[in-house]
């Protein structure tokens, strides 16, 4: 509906903008709703489809396969007609649709016991009564905590990519594409590699892994000069933003009881969508307060994101002591 109604000029305004585009905004709202909704789903169902042992290199393919995804859909552009990049919602919409019909024919999921009907609000309160419960899963909250800070600056980095790359390094628009492929690879790369690392070293020092190469890379980004620099600046990036993915999906799992699972993904989800808001917020903000630095700015509000890392790292250290603990 994206594609059909970005093309019509309809007439008129709401709030001052207009009909044609508040709709396309009320669509994308409600599309990243139902899309990230399913995610927490998805993620709950993938401790049904092997043993624990089986479960890193499930998540590392599963996550290099829909980074291939990406591919695929980038591939619809050349029969997009210029000036007319709407028209990539209605073949993308057609494309979700079809990759998502194996799932719903063929994966055959184990029976669950069947609760009594509850209001649709008692969900909240389970989770409200989760929170209560801290101390008994203090392991999983202090793996949030770090999730959120490491997804922080990934995600502000992803975001704020091709800004950067532009306005600091340099890069022309073909250019910053071909980066983008390129880190896009990496993440297919990265996926299936850490999916091994995982399953052999557990899911805490992966994720610990990706950590300390997340802050390498913007060390690298920070103070590249020249564009070879941040390419491999880049293709870190691309590999720690699908490893993080894969070793973060087996460690809840780890972490978390079967019955609370699909609340602690709800929670996960959470986490990483509210910590992908305030990234791109703290960026900004430094960026527009020293913009009189010129590139500088830029330079010191990826450098924020360093100390991001570095507190979501060291709340991954505290695990290890929680772990040693036990």
């Amino acid at each position: 509906l994206m594609g059909v109604f970005g093309g019509k000029p309809l007439d008129g305004k709401i709030l001052g903008i207009p009909v044609s585009l508040a709709i396309v905004i009320l669509l994308f709202v409600i599309a990243k709703f139902f899309y990230h909704s399913s995610l927490v789903f998805y993620d709950t169902m993938m401790s049904d489809l092997g043993t624990k042992q089986q479960l890193p290199l499930i998540s590392g393919f599963g996550v290099a396969v829909g980074y291939l995804g990406t591919l695929v859909g980038l591939s619809i552009y050349p029969f997009i007609s210029k000036g007319s990049s709407h028209e990539a919602f209605i073949p993308t919409a057609i494309l979700f649709l079809v990759f998502s019909l194996p799932l719903f024919f063929f994966l055959k999921e184990s029976p669950k016991q069947q609760k009594a009907k509850e209001p649709f609000l008692s969900g909240y309160k389970e989770i409200k009564s989760t929170f209560k419960e801290m101390r008994s899963y203090r392991s999983v909250f202090t793996f949030m905590i770090a999730y959120f800070f490491l997804n922080d600056a990934i995600a502000t980095t992803i975001g704020m990519m091709a800004v950067y790359a532009k306005t600091v390094v340099g890069f022309s628009s073909s250019g910053f594409i071909l980066l983008y492929l390129v880190s896009t690879v990496s993440s297919i790369a990265g996926s299936f590699l850490f999916g091994y690392i995982t399953q052999s070293k557990g899911p805490r020092l992966a994720v610990t892994y990706v950590g300390v190469l997340l802050l390498v890379a913007l060390f690298i980004a920070v103070f590249a000069q020249t564009a070879l620099w941040f390419w491999v600046a880049g293709s870190m990036f691309g590999i720690s933003l699908g490893s993080m993915w894969v070793t973060s999906r087996t460690y809840i799992i780890e972490l978390t009881p079967d019955e609370k699972r699909g609340q602690f993904f709800g929670l996960f989800a959470f986490s990483g969508k509210v910590s992908s808001i305030i990234g791109p917020l703290l960026y900004g903000t430094i960026t527009l307060i020293f913009h009189d630095l010129g590139t500088l700015a830029s330079r010191m509000a990826l450098g924020s994101l360093i100390i991001m890392a570095i507190i979501g790292l060291g709340f991954l250290l505290k695990l290890k002591g929680l772990e040693e603990v036990k």
